[in-house]
C-alpha cells in the first residue's frame, strides 16, 4: 500500500509540473493565433498528457509479467522529467573540475 501511495503522489506532482510548464506556451498560442485558449484548459491539457504517458509505460511494464517492480515504477517516471540524473552529472563533472 506503502508503493501505491507513492506512485499516486508521483503522478500528482508530474500532472502540477506539466501544467505549470504549458501554461505559458498556451499563453503564447492564444495571443499568436487570436484563438481564446483559458489558461487553466492549457494546465489540464498539459496534466493530462503528462500522466497519460505515465500511466501508459506502467500499463506496458504491468502487462509484461502482471506486476510492477520499484524499478518499473521509476523508470516510467524517468520517461517524464531526468532533472535529479542531470544535477547528479553535472555535480560530479564540476566537482572533478574543481580538483
Amino acid at each position: 500500500m506503502k508503493l501505491f501511495g507513492n506512485v499516486i503522489l508521483r503522478v500528482i506532482a508530474t500532472f502540477v509540473a506539466s501544467a505549470l510548464g504549458v501554461i505559458g506556451a498556451g499563453s503564447v498560442a492564444g495571443s499568436v493565433s487570436g484563438v481564446d485558449i483559458p489558461i487553466w484548459f492549457s494546465a489540464i491539457m498539459g496534466g493530462i498528457m503528462a500522466v497519460a504517458k505515465v500511466v501508459e509505460l506502467l500499463s506496458l511494464a504491468f502487462l509484461e509479467d502482471g506486476k510492477l517492480t520499484r524499478d518499473e515504477i521509476d523508470a516510467a517516471f524517468r520517461q517524464t522529467t531526468k532533472i535529479k540524473d542531470i544535477d547528479e552529472k553535472t555535480s560530479t563533472s564540476s566537482k572533478k573540475a574543481d580538483k
